[in-house]
């Protein structure tokens, strides 16, 4: 239950801050009449997500036992990869994704009445669809263990709400968050999260006949570790690991996890980008009030002089 509250609330609070730095940026350019473009953005994205989880749910039933097997490893395996890129994209676009957001959020404004719409739609999606696919696996392997199915429904509502309140606080200004720190933490965490759902997929297939060694394990401590023990389900709730597992899992959990991990505290270690220097005067004209370069402002007849670049980590929204 609770790395599914820590995938909600991970990805919960993404598309949270995502809304929050959309509506401050509106209210704070005085295009508050465009707020319900932002929100109806959002709900599509939230509608589209719970049709998704909906046919992960419903649409393999019906079939046979080895087909369910091969599309659950199938899907298993493409949440692991969703949620790598995710990880990934986070640490290295964490810097910048407000002032990426708010340059699409001016081009969209200038353009149709649906672009707000898309804009938000899939700022927001990308989170939804990639948690409805994350949820839909970590159910598949409760029910395959004879485990409860609403828990992780549950730990990821809960993540959910915590994210809204969190950001809620951010936008309200009662509370500043260390993103980059919170995204270094919950990332490594999520990359062992994510090679357990990778070796749960991997025996999936194995289960359906298209991967071999199903009954060769690698170990079988069921005898030492109860496998309905809190201890074995705590295990098996967080990093999907079981008492017993083949060879085949064994090794794709460690060849994920190694090269992964270590590549992840290489990019969270990358020192930030230095700010560019500003133009040198006379190559560009800037009147009052208006941008001079990305990160910089300029008055007329006054040398840009470089700004402190917006980041959701250190800049309030308010």
């Amino acid at each position: 239950m609770f790395a599914n509250y820590l995938i909600g609330l991970r990805e919960g609070l993404e598309a949270s801050l995502v809304v929050v730095i959309l509506v401050a940026y509106l209210v704070k350019t005085g295009r508050t009449h465009l707020l319900g473009r932002i929100w109806a953005g959002v709900a599509a994205a939230i509608a589209i997500s719970l049709a998704f989880g909906a046919l992960l749910t419903y649409g393999p039933r019906g079939l046979t036992f080895e087909a369910q097997e091969a599309i659950g490893g199938g899907l298993s395996i493409l949440a692991v990869g969703f949620v790598t890129w995710m990880i990934f994209w986070m640490a290295r676009s964490a810097r910048t994704l407000s002032g990426e957001l708010k340059g699409a959020l001016d081009k969209a404004a200038e353009g149709s009445r649906s672009a707000l719409v898309v804009v938000a739609m899939l700022a927001v999606g990308r989170e939804g669809l990639e948690t409805a696919l994350f949820l839909w696996a970590a159910t598949q392997a409760a029910s395959r263990d004879n485990a409860s199915t609403t828990a992780p429904l549950v730990g990821a509502l809960l993540g959910l709400l915590t994210a809204v309140a969190l950001a809620f606080a951010v936008y309200k200004g009662a509370l500043r968050l260390d993103l980059g720190r919170f995204f270094a933490w919950t990332g490594g965490f999520l990359v062992l999260v994510a090679a357990g759902v990778l070796s749960y997929g991997v025996h999936d297939l194995q289960e359906a006949g298209i991967l071999p060694g199903l009954h060769t394990l690698a170990f079988d401590v069921s005898h030492v570790i109860e496998p309905s023990s809190w201890f074995a389900t705590l295990i098996k709730g967080t990093l999907n690991l079981a008492p017993a597992m083949t060879v085949l899992e064994v090794l794709v959990w460690v060849a994920y996890v190694v090269p992964v991990l270590t590549l992840f505290i290489r990019a969270i270690r990358r020192p930030s980008p230095q700010p560019q220097p500003a133009a040198a005067a006379g190559s560009s004209t800037a009147t009052a009030g208006s941008t001079a370069t990305a990160g910089s402002t300029a008055t007329a007849g006054s040398t840009p002089t470089p700004t402190t670049s917006s980041t959701p980590s250190k800049e309030s929204v308010r």
